[in-house]
């Protein structure tokens, strides 16, 4: 059976070129699908849960930093992830691996590091750079995060995201073609997963899962 693979990345000379490194490294062993958001990755995941391998770009649209890894992780357990990212250091790789990835490849690495990585982790391993091992620590509110977003669904995660970028409930009844009681019970639900009793609340609380610290 060849492996089946995901490439989430918004930027397609990358997708083509992971595309390419594993084409190359695995071969007829691999099928290689390309999702370019995290919208197009949720379709991918609903029609067949069963993947190999998701290669997940760091900054998908769609996603808040590390929240397309949390909301896979919870959603999809069993479906390793390993993050690709152009954003090298190590409080983002630390990070990667508390949220619940498998493993991280730096865009910089070469080809046959990615096609050594992957294989490593299709073989039920983990792949880590050097930086993975820098003391550097997730603070509780960032992991209090990921453990509500863990616990949404995939359509409570898409409301959440677009209350944060400021939209209301009418205007994302109207984008997801549902009724605004349906936008009003999935508000609530997603408040008391998270623990919070506001629009500006659950938005700080997204923030806490961004790649890099905002100063």
């Amino acid at each position: 059976m060849p492996y089946e693979i995901l490439i989430a990345d918004d930027h397609p000379l990358f997708r083509s070129a992971l595309h390419q490194a594993l084409s190359l490294g695995l071969g007829p062993d691999a099928r290689l699908v390309e999702a370019e958001s995290i919208a197009d990755l949720e379709a991918r995941l609903t029609e067949k849960s069963d993947w190999d391998l998701v290669l997940l770009d760091l900054n998908m649209p769609g996603a808040y930093g590390f929240s397309g890894l949390v909301l896979l992780r919870g959603q999809y357990p069993q479906v390793p992830v390993v993050m690709v990212s152009a954003q090298e250091e190590a409080a983002v790789v630390v990070k990667s691996r508390e949220f619940g990835a498998s493993g991280f490849i730096p865009k910089s690495s070469s080809l046959e590091t990615i096609q050594k990585a992957v294989r490593t982790v299709l073989d039920g391993d983990v792949w880590w750079p050097p930086q993975v091992n820098e003391s550097i620590s997730v603070s509780a509110e960032a992991k209090a995060a990921s453990e509500g977003l863990a616990s949404l669904t995939p359509q409570q995660f898409r409301v959440l995201t677009m209350v944060c970028e400021g939209l209301l409930n009418k205007q994302i009844a109207y984008e997801l073609s549902v009724s605004e009681a349906t936008i009003k019970a999935h508000v609530t639900a997603i408040f008391r997963k998270l623990n919070v009793r506001t629009r500006t609340q659950a938005a700080l609380l997204l923030q806490q899962l961004e790649s890099i610290p905002q100063s």
